[in-house]
């Protein structure tokens, strides 16, 4: 008997790896990865560009790649006036996924479904687009500003629009219960929410080859983020680090991630005497192979951020058999049910009970089984099981009444 078709479904995302960030969305990246085995996909990317441009906007297309790829990017100053120049970027990006649009139908063929990533100008853009053609879409959400932490940042008018394009949806999906609840509070429902987590690559994200072997004495601490302050309070985390360093004389604290903070962050730092003697280092930018093998090295990770819609890098750690020191936000308690399984939560903002945390994990009273942390993670994350949830939600939304959508 003939397989049935796979579904085509076309990708339209506001983050994704592009030109000028081959990290940006990675997780949405992580995301499209499983699912296209399990179902025809193509990127519409269409974003600001970060330097230059010959014109208004360039195409990257990417036909002989995994999946059908178009990268757009327009320019950021058009005319050097800031309010003309907002309304003009607008509509440059939806004239760049038109064109992208024309461009997949002709080469690649009508999509049976529109998959956006992270709202707003996409969704409204898959929005506009089934009223031009009936193509269903369905929403996928990551982003913090949904979050009570955040969540005063949204206007009016972004308000009322996500309201339109989340209802108009075939399905709300959102990495955490956490963040659905809080898309729920301010009104962003759908008849169809589910909850599917992130992708973990567990092939790479694994405990090291010789985790059996006596490890090296004593392991330093490991954060990862992105160098937004205000958002993953790295500074708190390097007072905290500060102050427990006289009572705990060979901490280290490795650092890795990269951002708009990242100088400040530096010299704060070294105004902590924390760089002189090597307390701290700052790792910069690094590739995923380097980041697991940092993982797989540490004491433990410590997050202090202050919003988290999901953490993929709270379940890498856990993915490679390291403990987590994180913060009780947004989607992260979920992930750690239950309590003290699989590290240690605290209060965003609490640097003494981050400390605390801190040294029971460096001497040794928070005994944890790398295979559990890793089947946990597995579970919840792998490849294979995120790709079936969405071919799952995929069928139900295709096969779904019409009318009923």
């Amino acid at each position: 008997m003939p397989h049935p078709p796979l579904p085509r479904v076309l990708m339209l995302p506001k983050w994704y790896p592009h030109r000028y960030d081959d990290q940006d969305g990675d997780f949405v990246a992580r995301h499209v990865a499983a699912i296209a085995g399990r179902a025809e996909v193509a990127v519409l990317l269409a974003t600001v560009a970060r330097g230059p441009l010959p014109r208004l906007a360039v195409c990257e297309a990417d036909w002989d790649g995994p999946w059908p790829t178009l990268r757009y990017y327009y320019r950021a100053r058009i005319t050097g006036l800031p309010a003309l120049d907002k309304l003009l970027k607008l509509l440059l990006y939806f004239a760049c996924v038109g064109h992208g649009y024309g461009q997949l139908r002709r080469r690649w063929g009508r999509p049976a479904l529109v998959h956006v990533h992270v709202l707003l100008r996409t969704g409204v853009a898959a929005w506009l687009l089934r009223q031009l053609t009936g193509i269903p879409y369905l929403v996928t959400e990551h982003w913090t500003l949904y979050l009570p932490e955040r969540s005063h940042l949204i206007g009016p008018a972004r308000r009322w629009l996500t309201r339109l394009v989340v209802r108009g949806a075939a399905a709300r999906h959102t990495v955490s219960q956490g963040l659905g609840a809080a898309m729920t509070r301010l009104g962003f429902t759908n008849r169809r929410e589910v909850v599917i987590a992130n992708v973990v690559d567990t092939a790479l994200f694994r405990p090291a080859a010789d985790a059996g072997a006596a490890p090296p004495r004593p392991r330093p601490l490991l954060h990862v983020s992105a160098f937004h302050d205000a958002v993953k309070n790295l500074s708190g985390v390097l007072r905290v680090v500060a102050g427990l360093r006289p009572e705990l004389p060979g901490l280290r604290l490795r650092v890795a991630g990269y951002g708009p903070d990242e100088a400040r962050l530096r010299a704060y730092a070294a105004e902590l005497g924390l760089l002189a003697d090597g307390t701290v280092a700052f790792l910069g930018k690094l590739p995923h192979p380097a980041v697991a093998r940092e993982m797989q090295q540490a004491a433990a990770l410590v997050s202090f951020s202050r919003a988290e819609t999901f953490g993929c890098v709270l379940l890498e750690a856990r993915a490679c058999g390291c403990p987590v020191v994180a913060t009780r936000t947004g989607g992260v308690p979920e992930l750690f049910e239950p309590a003290g399984a699989f590290g240690l939560l605290v209060a965003p903002d609490d640097e003494a009970a981050l400390a605390a945390a801190l040294r029971r994990v460096l001497t040794g009273q928070l005994p944890l089984n790398p295979a559990v942390l890793r089947a946990d993670a597995a579970h919840r994350c792998s490849p294979a099981a995120v790709g079936r949830a969405f071919l799952d939600l995929y069928a139900a939304v295709l096969n779904a009444p019409r009318a009923a959508q």
